[in-house]
Parts: structure tokens; C-alpha cells; sequence
């Protein structure tokens, strides 16, 4: 699992938990059951209401896997597809129908799979890069959920501001509350930027960004495929592969 999703969201709300001790505010204050109904059930109704039912429900389905699943690595796949160009040069392609029962990787077997039945290069290129483009289609539908909620919390926050101040003004008798309830007013606008900032853009732009890697590592998966398919040189397909690869720090540190 790659923690960096829920390392910083915990480092944001600490900040600004953090921020209002200095200050010496409560911070239950900010917790005011009216305006967290509004910005939070309002959010989540207006992205629903933008998209379908499918797209809700396979959005939220996304959540878990995006805190939880382990980050793909493509430079770890260009060392599979290296070793199993390696055994095909060696033993031809044949040899590799036992391996594929036991390779992890769906879209690397199913692909090496179709390879050893014999199917045209250029009709598996055609096949594989249509499940990439499936793929990265479906994700950009889930980060665009998140990120649109991102876009909708802080305007609901205002609309909640406003309520607030239109009440404000209706009791404006007692002095003694003004206080108070201006400074309820504005909690509405403040959880509309904090759960756009914090929650929902960062989930979108994680989504996002996991799909992207995802992606690329099918990217190197497809070209080596090709490359085992037509016998090519072990050492070139690594090249190859590898030139797909953006370098890790540790490789430029190294260089």
C-alpha cells in the first residue's frame, strides 16, 4: 500500500487543528451540525446529480483501491517482460504457455496468453491498447467525480454562509448573539474550501495519478509483448523498456 494518501490528508487536518489551538479557538467549534449537513450532503448530491448512477457508484468503489492498492511499477515489469523475452529466445514461445498460468498480472497474461495462440501482432497491439484506453477512460470518470465535488463544496459553503447571515439579520434584537452567530455563519464556508482541498480534489487528483501509472506500466507490458512475440534481443527489450520509464531518483542519484 502506498501511504501518501493518507499521510496527507492526516497532515492537513492536523495542520489546521493544529492552527486553531494556537489560536486558542475551540475546535469543536467549527463542528456545527447544520452547516457540515449542508456542505457535505450538498456536495455529494451535486456530484450525483452531474453524473449517472454507474458513474457514482464505480466512483466511490474507486475510494478503497486508491488509499489501499499498492502504486504499479513500471520498472518493476520491464524486468518481467525481460525474462520472459530471455526464456522465448531460448526455448521459443511456446515454452512460455507454463509461465503464463502463473504470472499476477491480468492484463501481462492475457496478453502473453493471446501471444502464444498465435494472434497477428499488429491485431494484439490493436487489442491491448483498446483495454489502455478503456481503462484510462473509466479512471478519468472517477477522478472527474471527486474533482467536480471539489469544485461544487465551496460554493455550497457559501450558499450555507449565506443562510446563516440572512438569520443573523432577522435577530438583529439581541446584540448579545451577533457574535456568535456571525461566526457560525462563516463554518459553512469553511468546510466548502476545507473538504474541496482536502478530501475531495486530493482523492480525484490520487485517482488520477495511480491510473496514470497504472496505464504506463500496460504501456511496457504492450511494447514488450510485441518484442517477446517477435524473438527480439533481451538486452534491447530491456533498453526499450526501460527508455519508456521515467528514472527513479535513486537511478539519477546513482548516474
Amino acid at each position: 500500500m502506498d501511504p501518501a494518501g493518507i499521510i496527507g490528508i492526516v497532515v492537513v487536518f492536523g495542520a489546521i487543528f493544529g492552527a486553531l489551538l494556537i489560536e486558542g479557538a475551540d475546535p469543536m467549534s467549527i463542528f456545527l451540525p447544520a452547516p457540515l449537513m449542508l456542505v457535505w450532503i450538498g456536495t455529494i448530491g451535486v456530484g450525483i446529480a452531474g453524473h449517472t448512477v454507474k458513474d457514482v457508484l464505480a466512483s466511490y468503489a474507486a475510494v478503497p483501491r486508491a488509499f489501499r492498492a499498492k502504486a504499479a511499477d513500471p520498472g518493476a515489469m520491464v524486468d518481467t517482460v525481460v525474462n520472459l523475452a530471455d526464456r522465448a529466445r531460448r526455448e521459443g514461445l511456446l515454452a512460455l504457455e507454463d509461465a503464463a498460468k502463473d504470472i499476477d498480472d491480468p492484463f501481462l497474461r492475457s496478453g502473453l496468453q493471446a501471444a502464444i495462440d498465435g494472434t497477428d501482432p499488429e491485431d494484439l497491439r490493436i487489442i491491448l491498447e483498446d483495454k489502455i484506453a478503456t481503462k484510462r477512460t473509466q479512471d478519468r470518470v472517477h477522478a472527474k467525480f471527486f474533482q467536480d465535488m471539489g469544485g461544487y463544496a465551496p460554493t455550497i459553503g457559501i450558499i450555507g454562509t449565506v443562510i446563516s447571515l440572512v438569520h443573523v439579520l432577522e435577530n438583529l434584537a439581541d446584540p448579545a448573539s451577533l457574535g456568535h452567530s456571525i461566526a457560525a455563519a462563516f463554518v459553512a464556508t469553511l468546510w466548502g474550501i476545507l473538504s474541496a482541498n482536502a478530501v475531495w480534489l486530493p482523492i480525484g487528483t490520487r485517482i488520477r495519478r495511480l491510473s496514470d501509472l497504472e496505464c504506463l506500466q500496460m504501456e511496457v507490458t504492450l511494447e514488450g509483448l510485441l518484442a517477446v512475440q517477435a524473438g527480439a534481443n533481451p538486452r534491447l527489450v530491456g533498453e526499450r523498456l526501460r527508455s519508456l520509464v521515467p528514472a527513479s531518483p535513486a537511478a539519477k542519484a546513482a548516474a
